[in-house]
């Protein structure tokens, strides 16, 4: 008898030890898209700490927190090419807006970057501060970036160093090309943020100051950049009239450079050139068949936002803000302003005639709390509320909110965005920041695009319209952009890359946002987890910041690819 218990005693901890969870996380049963655009697969998840253990079939295996994912698709945490929440993490580092899509990595970067900056960048930036209030405790990108690290976040965050922010640093807002001299103090800053973690480089080249930078000062930025296996990345100089000339421009750059390059946002503005996108395709896929390695990022829908600076000519904006404010006040400057705005020109870029007239133009941000009646009207509207001219409304405006204005303008053909998700070589980006349905984001109107543009790729376009199958747009959404941006162990569901997935139900993701009404966040995703660590549960946030700065291949730290923390 006494032997019986000695035996019984010794397979109790053998059975308890086979009970014994093995993994963090087991997602079971959901249907695996794994990012790599191949057929999805029935199977299990495994998570244990911030890496992905296991993806198949896991038997008896358990975890800690056990998911029944059946009926839903799983998929690597999706990335947002083109983020500007770049302040709006700083008010609420939850990233509502874009958990609830499934986005895991924020990009940053497009031409303007959070460093290197100086002293009078950094006045200027708090001077110019909107709804969202901060101080400025940092002066290189590396150091912004890891700043956000530290306050906590749901999201990771990664950075372009913006060409833009690099001319003013030395060059303040002067329209001519820098001296040899400078362009060494350029490309040395360049040098320093790529050896930050900095993807590579961003430009936006219809704004001023941009505009005023030629192609071999952005050739030479590039090749920086190229030296540390980064990448050159673009707002390129003419959506519009001159919309070949300026992608053959971007294929110019990456070529001189030896670099990879990206055009942000592509479309074909106005409806004059809504054709010529066709074009731009052959030219890129042409440069793609040469070796050169060219894509492009776009959001899903016929409006782009700006400020109500894109309907002025850049020389009325040199100088900076307060000069370009200045001029606005000159009525010799206005009459010469309100004749250019209204005359058709391939020498800038002037989104209010591409919007077709000010019916097009709606106004969505204003700084002054006295305009903020205005948010969601037609500048048409205000217009005639004011009894003066749209293009002298748009300047009163500008001056009366000391800011550009942020404004709407619908420019771009339904036809084309379908054409456009079809192709293999287009990620996604929303060009927007990650907003919250509370606080300090409900002073002012977004594009949609800032709750919607991710889910409504998988929702209208995927499911509704199928316009792209599933598989492969979750591939435009995960590997492909890692693997544009050289990052290392993200966007795929395989052992050992870090924990990035999104668990959603393709039959109900939708979006809700709309123009009138922008504050309504997507559904349909049920579960988020970032680095191993879950932050949306059965649909809402559970108010886990595990989010990291994920660096550039030229890191001079440590492995590329990885966050500053080795755990979340």
């Amino acid at each position: 008898m006494r032997r019986s218990y000695l035996a019984l005693a010794l397979l109790l901890p053998a059975i308890s030890c086979s009970r014994a969870p093995q993994y963090d996380v087991v997602i079971r049963n959901g249907t695996i898209t794994d990012g790599s655009g191949s057929a999805p697969l029935v199977g299990d998840v495994a998570v244990s700490g911030d890496t992905i253990a296991a993806v198949g079939s896991l038997g008896g295996a358990r975890g800690r927190v056990e998911i029944d994912a059946s009926g839903l698709a799983v998929a690597p945490g999706f990335i947002n090419m083109l983020s500007w929440a770049t302040e709006s993490l700083i008010e609420d580092g939850r990233s509502q807006s874009d958990i609830r899509q499934g986005v895991t990595l924020e990009v940053f970067g497009e031409g303007w970057s959070m460093g290197p900056l100086n002293d009078s960048m950094k006045k200027e930036q708090v001077e110019r501060q909107g709804d969202i209030k901060y101080p400025i405790e940092w002066t290189t990108l590396g150091a912004y970036l890891e700043h956000l690290e530290r306050r906590g976040i749901s999201t990771n965050v990664a950075s372009f160093v913006g060409a833009t922010t690099v001319r003013i640093h030395v060059l303040g807002y002067e329209n001519r090309p820098p001296t040899p001299e400078e362009l060494e103090r350029m490309k040395a800053l360049v040098r320093q943020a790529m050896e930050e973690g900095a993807l590579g480089v961003g430009s936006s080249l219809i704004y001023a100051p941009a505009f005023y930078a030629k192609t071999d000062e952005l050739i030479a930025l590039a090749k920086v950049a190229g030296e540390y296996g980064g990448m050159y990345i673009s707002h390129i100089r003419s959506e519009g009239n001159r919309l070949l000339e300026a992608v053959d421009e971007l294929i110019t750059i990456a070529r001189a450079a030896g670099v990879s390059a990206e055009i942000y946002h592509l479309k074909a503005a106005g409806r004059a050139n809504w054709g010529t996108l066709d074009d731009v395709i052959r030219k890129v896929e042409a440069a793609r068949a040469e070796g050169l390695r060219i894509t492009a990022d776009m959001y899903t829908y016929t409006a782009g936002a700006t400020g109500l600076n894109a309907m002025m000519p850049p020389w009325v904006q040199e100088g900076g803000h307060r000069k370009w404010v200045e001029r606005l006040k000159d009525p010799a400057i206005r009459a010469r302003l309100k004749r250019e705005m209204s005359t058709p020109t391939s020498e800038w870029e002037n989104l209010y005639l591409a919007a077709a007239g000010p019916e097009n133009v709606l106004l969505v941000e204003f700084k002054t709390d006295s305009l903020k009646y205005l948010t969601g009207k037609r500048l048409a509207d205000v217009a005639r509320m004011r009894g003066t001219s749209p293009e002298e409304t748009a300047m009163d405006l500008v001056v009366r909110d000391d800011s550009r204005v942020g404004a709407v303008y619908f420019i771009m053909s339904e036809e084309n965005v379908r054409k456009k998700i079809a192709l293999p070589w287009v990620g996604f980006g929303s060009d927007e920041a990650s907003q919250a349905l509370e606080g300090v984001f409900l002073k002012s109107n977004p594009h949609p695009r800032a709750y919607g543009n991710f889910a409504r790729v998988l929702g209208k376009y995927v499911r509704d319209e199928k316009v792209a199958p599933l598989t492969e747009a979750v591939r435009r959404l995960t590997s492909f952009p890692a693997e544009n941006l050289k990052i290392e162990r993200r966007g795929r569901l395989a052992p050992g890359y870090f924990a990035d997935v999104v668990v959603f139900d393709p039959e109900r993701i939708q979006d809700h946002a709309t123009f009138d009404r922008p504050h309504q966040y997507a559904t349909g995703v049920a579960h988020v987890f970032v680095n191993g660590v879950q932050v949306l549960k059965d649909g809402e946030h559970t108010g886990a910041r595990p989010g990291r700065l994920v660096r550039g291949p030229g890191w001079k730290g440590s492995q590329a690819g990885r966050g500053s923390r080795p755990t979340g």
